[in-house]
């Protein structure tokens, strides 16, 4: 569907950028804005992050910047006031809204944290017909008296829901308070939780509400995917995600500053091109990192929610929560900045086995449907190098050479076999990848493991073993030391991915791990008495990762051994 009818200034500048026809939320908002019913009232918009509603209000502004047909009038005091949540965005506001007006004499001034004040002061008093800025700065030139309100026909909240989770509602309240009565306010929000709706009734008057795509239900570009990990192996799944997907760009979400540093470093340490963005960096810090992932130095970003908000990298094809999120919105949220513009993404939960219902009921609330299997073996992302290599080879045999280049190949292959000289362009074509991870296999959540094998006895109510290995060390295990874990059936505890997480918590190995057993809602395992201390004391410091799962040891009652054995041994050690 092309555009409806536009002012001609804008219509030639939506061509002129190779809009050919509305997106979802533009087709909205321009048939509102043509309807005489609902023309000219506030709008309350729902709409996914990057679905072109910058475009969308710029477009039903128009009407209240326009003095006549083509033109906007002198750039004197503003007649539009747009306020986003992040300097980032705020930039990419002014610059959207700067091309969409040109043609019409347009000039957007943008006033943003991290930035001299001063000069923002002079663009003000040089004058601007739109404003965008974030809450903070433009409240402070408001106070200063830098920023005269009084003309204002509009005010955009732009991502709304996001200035509210950053702390921004006595700002938006005090430059609200500000502006005119008699104006229009739009907001858009991705989400309209009940601060939103607080919001609208309290700054909007009888607003028009636009839900485009479900109200924040699934994005119809993205792909989800859930994968099982086991506990404490998300970066080494982290690992292999990135190698596999292939995407030229790559978002790695944390929930903590201290997360992002840790796996930052990992991946530069494995080979990846990587950047990280929390709130430690300095403005002038984010600024080059976000440089190096959109010309190109940089291939991964690993970030918190809140240092990612605002951003938009057109290319970002792929999106990993290497940690859940807290709730839907913040799903959305994250995956929002794939899938933009028409491109196809990738959004992938790593979900720690102990986690799983718990992303169930993430994925359910956010009504999205993910597509469950396990993250990418060894060999299967060496399949996909393979794959890629040879197209990577056939293009680069397929260019034109100069004559100085086949000299030397006509050397090389006198001198060696073809086959040893294409060897060696896969070699170096391999060279830089980074190498995949062994992971441990997880059952999707729900799946129960099937009938253990002969040799691995399994104890009462689905209690399973490590193989037992005979000799001396078997014999320790029968009187080893036995803990439990508020981990069970309900939990999806698994002997599959237990054992590897035992080891891994308790600094010990599998051949120390004796009889698994799995309860309702916690799990018994027998622990080699040589290592029982050994075990006990790093069991007792848990990373940050697996902090809700308590292990402690079990009373002497539950050993297996006839209680008298026990009394009459105790009888028998002497005092002291």
């Amino acid at each position: 569907m092309p555009f409806p009818a536009l002012d001609p200034a804008l219509l030639a500048a939506l061509t002129e950028r190779g809009y050919a026809e509305p997106t979802p939320v533009q087709a909205a908002v321009l048939e509102a804005e043509t309807d005489p019913d609902r023309q000219g009232r506030d709008l309350l918009v729902s709409a996914q992050t990057g679905s072109g509603k910058t475009v969308a209000y710029g477009l039903a502004l128009a009407p209240a910047l326009l003095a006549e047909p083509g033109r906007l009038p002198p750039a004197a005091t503003p007649l539009a006031l747009v306020i986003a949540p992040t300097r980032e965005l705020a930039l990419q506001v002014r610059d959207e809204l700067a091309w969409l007006y040109a043609r019409a004499g347009g000039r957007v001034v943008a006033c943003v944290g991290g930035t001299d004040p001063v000069a923002e002061r002079r663009q003000l008093q040089h004058g601007a017909q739109i404003v965008v800025g974030t809450p903070g700065r433009l409240r402070d030139h408001l106070e200063r008296g830098n920023l005269r309100p009084a003309a204002m026909r509009a005010v955009v909240l732009d991502e709304a829901d996001e200035m509210l989770d950053l702390g921004f509602r006595e700002e938006l309240e005090a430059i609200l308070d500000e502006v005119p009565a008699e104006r229009r306010t739009l907001l858009f929000s991705a989400t309209v939780p009940p601060g939103i709706a607080k919001l609208a009734g309290q700054y909007q008057k009888d607003a028009l509400r636009l839900s485009v795509g479900a109200g924040g239900g699934r994005h119809g570009d993205i792909e989800y995917r859930a994968m099982p990990v086991a506990p404490r192996e998300t970066e080494r799944a982290v690992v292999n995600v990135l190698r596999h997907v292939d995407a030229r760009l790559a978002m790695v979400f944390c929930t903590t500053r201290a997360a992002v540093a840790r796996l930052h470093g990992n991946l530069l340490e494995r080979g990846f091109s990587a950047v990280a963005l929390s709130g430690e960096l300095s403005q002038a810090e984010r600024t080059r990192a976000l440089q190096s992932l959109r010309d190109g130095r940089a291939r991964v970003c690993v970030a918190t929610d809140v240092a990612a908000r605002g951003i938009d990298l057109p290319d970002l094809g792929l999106v990993i929560h290497a940690e859940l999120p807290k709730d839907p919105e913040t799903l959305q949220h994250r995956s929002g900045r794939t899938g933009r513009a028409g491109r196809k993404g990738v959004s992938v939960l790593l979900v720690p086995m102990n986690r799983a219902r718990s992303a169930e009921r993430l994925l359910a609330a956010a009504r999205v449907e993910a597509s469950w299997g396990p993250p990418p073996t060894v060999e299967q992302v060496r399949a996909e190098d393979d794959r890629r290599i040879a197209a990577q080879a056939g293009t680069l045999v397929a260019e034109e050479s100069e004559e100085a280049d086949l000299a030397i190949a006509r050397a090389l292959l006198e001198a060696h076999a073809p086959e040893a000289v294409a060897a060696a362009l896969v070699r170096q074509l391999r060279a830089p990848l980074p190498a995949p991870e062994e992971l441990t296999e997880m059952p999707r959540p729900g799946q129960r493991p099937g009938p253990a094998p002969r040799e691995r006895g399994a104890g009462p109510r689905g209690a399973e073993r490590p193989e037992e290995r005979g000799g001396e060390r078997g014999g320790e295990r029968d009187g080893g030391a036995w803990f439990r874990m508020n981990v069970g059936r309900r939990g999806n505890a698994d002997p599959r991915w237990l054992l590897p997480f035992l080891c891994r918590r308790g600094h010990v190995t599998r051949q120390e791990i004796g009889r698994i057993q799995i309860l309702d809602r916690e799990t018994h395992f027998e622990v080699a008495p040589y290592a029982a201390a050994r075990f006990a004391a790093a069991a007792r410091q848990p990373d940050r990762e697996d902090a809700h799962i308590r292990i402690e040891p079990v009373a002497a009652e539950r050993d297996e051994r006839p209680a008298r054995h026990v009394g009459e041994e105790r009888r028998r050690r002497p005092r002291g």
